[in-house]
């Protein structure tokens, strides 16, 4: 069936401009929930190779538009705009001088198989932002791929190529037979495409084991890691001269694997993610291509590496990022290093760092934000040693309308150390506060020292936001992560529960005015917080939440396979259905909806597909039945992620009427 991107038109609109005004006294109103809920009026500034333009995600009509601006021209010249008002538009970069992809997201399903997924598509535009083409659109298989929108190299040596892997079927003649196209077995191929008319022609089909591929940044394919399964193994397979040679085997169960980043410095070397033993932290280790050697390249002694810090031009990677109470980068390129240094003493107080930059590295964009200062954007020219700031995420919110966020750890009453960040209603004493407690989702994942467009959405109406990182959060090493295994409800929650109790003896929470929020896991451990410890919530949201630990494993077996990767991960997270099974009962909301207490407000977009509709309707059911006091609203249109501001805006605005009800402000 084709996909309606085919049929989608992109059209290039003229520019926009936006204005927050004061009132006829002079006074600025209280900001509305369009000013936390729009989406970052910019994000993911690109410059181009040679300089001369610079491309970035912009708001429009509540949906990211792209917007291409030519640095040469006269003040005042209007940026090229592309829009889409059928798909979310979700990322973009520069293949050449002349030519921008844009990866399309679409939340719809589209039936393939047993299964029904989203698609993203990658389209190339000029630097007009006119002629768009869809890349790999002469190949059999992309309607047979939910994604094709992954590149795995580019080659500036060719700016008019890029190299694109896809699952590609094989013929009857491939495996004995009459060639005939059939979708028995779908192979890891590459694929050379054309970005000027989207043609792809086969540059390199894998094996049925090949899952992934490495390349230099010229085209050429040095490596690509092969899966088996029972028991799951990557198998590091190095290109000898078009001869594969194993040159390293690691156990992929759960959260391992081989995990190579890519290569580093003069390409001798591989970069992958690796744990200390002693530390139990996850580093970069370099691994040596002619030889299997592995050598330690970074470890913080206490954080994990979140991020890996990448050239765009040459591919190698050049730093990394950890974070501490905020993100903490390290280069090891030298220039970098010390241009990272430099960013850092013009922005004292703030994070900031370079997150694009031209070949010659002249320009470089710089990000810096803090968790009253949204991100912002500035232009900086090496050359004539000049600063400029072109861009706000948030520009209708000033510092004044923002929280105090600071850390606030506590102990768990088990010992365990659980940081976390408290996030204060500004103007307010922090004195017997109305209190949301805020579990982030994941739960591979965790919060820090930034701004949150949802904490201090909560904070500027009045209310205390506790951001909990309780065990089996990421970023404080694997022991950490790992103490949250198979505590879904159990050990996690009394880590959340522990921090409201904290909130309570220090006075800045009254004990009768606490709300648990979340999205996601943390829709989870909201619905969790109301059924399993019923006493401590005078009210419970949850987005995308999950509901019935059983249901959720058995969609994922359904659409992974038993022994897949995605299933290995959630069974060594949640359990297993057959060992566990009266655990993941005990410890599913749904399932016990007649322990409630409180209200419960339950969202959920219509075209979810990371945790399915059904997980907050069988919630929803399971407490009308009981008799409960229960909410439900479907977003249609909307997925997991909030990718428009429609959603976001629906989402707050929801939520603030039922904050003020149940909890007051």
């Amino acid at each position: 069936m084709k996909s309606v991107l085919y049929r989608s038109v992109l059209a290039v609109v003229c520019a926009w401009s936006f204005s927050f005004c004061a009132t006829a006294d002079g006074t600025v109103p209280h900001p509305p929930v369009e000013a936390f809920g729009s989406l970052p009026m910019i994000s993911q500034p690109r410059l181009s190779p040679d300089g001369t333009h610079l491309a970035a995600l912009q708001s429009y009509k509540g949906r990211p538009a792209v917007v291409i601006y030519d640095l040469g021209a006269p003040r005042g010249t209007m940026p090229a705009i592309l829009t889409d008002d059928t798909h979310i538009i979700v990322g973009i970069h520069w293949a050449s001088n002349d030519r921008l992809l844009a990866n399309i997201y679409d939340a719809a399903s589209y039936d393939f198989g047993a299964k029904a997924m989203p698609f993203v598509r990658t389209f190339s535009v000029d630097t007009k932002a006119q002629n768009p083409v869809l890349l790999l659109k002469n190949s059999a298989w992309i309607d047979r791929n939910n994604s094709s929108a992954a590149v795995a190299d580019y080659d500036l040596s060719d700016p008019d190529q890029v190299i694109m892997p896809l699952w590609a079927g094989q013929s009857e003649n491939e495996i004995g037979g009459g060639g005939v196209l059939l979708a028995t077995q779908f192979i890891n191929t590459l694929y050379k495409v054309d970005v000027t008319t989207g043609n792809a022609e086969q540059m390199m089909a894998g094996d049925k084991y090949t899952r992934d591929w490495i390349m230099d940044g010229h085209g050429h394919v040095v490596a690509r890691v092969d899966q088996t399964q029972q028991p799951l193994i990557d198998h590091l397979q190095l290109n000898d001269n078009g001869n594969w040679r194993e040159i390293a085997a690691y156990d992929a169960s759960a959260d391992k694997g081989a995990d190579v980043a890519g290569l580093i410095g003069d390409g001798t070397e591989l970069v992958r993610f690796a744990v200390d033993k002693t530390t139990g932290v996850n580093g970069l280790v370099e691994v040596n291509i002619a030889t299997a050697k592995t050598k330690p390249l970074f470890f913080d002694p206490t954080y994990d590496v979140s991020e890996l810090q990448a050239d765009d031009w040459t591919r190698r990677i050049i730093g990394a990022s950890y974070t501490a109470d905020t993100e903490q980068t390290r280069y090891f390129d030298p220039g970098m290093e010390a241009l990272q240094r430099g960013i850092d003493a013009a922005f004292p107080g703030l994070n900031a760092q370079a997150v694009s930059w031209d070949i010659a590295r002249n320009k470089v964009v710089v990000a810096a934000s803090g968790p009253q200062h949204p991100t912002a954007y500035y232009l900086l020219d090496r050359v004539t040693h000049r600063a400029s700031k072109f861009g706000d995420t948030y520009p209708k919110l000033q510092p004044s309308d923002l929280g105090e966020e600071k850390p606030y750890p506590y102990k768990a009453r088990d010992g365990l150390e659980i940081p976390a960040y408290l996030t204060l209603p500004p103007g307010k004493t922090p004195k017997n506060l109305p209190t949301v407690i805020l579990p982030h989702g994941g739960p591979d994942a965790r919060d820090s020292l930034r701004f949150d467009w949802l904490a201090q959405f909560l904070a500027n109406r009045g209310y205390a936001v506790l951001q909990p990182n309780y065990r089996g959060s990421k970023g404080y090493g694997m022991k950490f992560t790992d103490a949250g295994l198979h505590q879904w409800g159990l050990k996690m929650q009394d880590d959340i529960t522990d921090g409201v109790k904290k909130l309570i003896a220090d006075g800045i929470a009254d004990p009768k005015r606490i709300c648990i929020v979340g999205g996601s896991y943390g829709g989870y451990a909201a619905l969790a917080g109301a059924i399993f410890t019923p006493d401590l919530y005078a009210c419970a949201v949850s987005y995308a939440g999950v509901s019935d630990l059983p249901k959720i494993l058995a969609t994922t077996e359904n659409e992974h396979r038993a022994y897949s990767k995605a299933m290995s991960f959630w069974i060594s997270r949640i359990g297993n259905t057959d060992a566990d099974l009266p655990r993941l009962k005990a410890t599913s909301p749904a399932l016990h909806a007649d322990q409630d207490k409180c209200p419960i407000l339950l969202m959920h977009g219509a075209d979810d597909w990371t945790v399915r509709i059904d997980q907050s309707e069988e919630m929803y059911d399971a407490l009308t039945r009981a008799g409960k006091n229960a909410t439900f609203l479907r977003f249609e249109g909307t997925d997991h992620y909030l990718e428009t501001a429609d959603a976001r805006i629906q989402m707050l605005t929801e939520t603030e009427k039922f904050l003020a009800k149940y909890i007051g402000k």
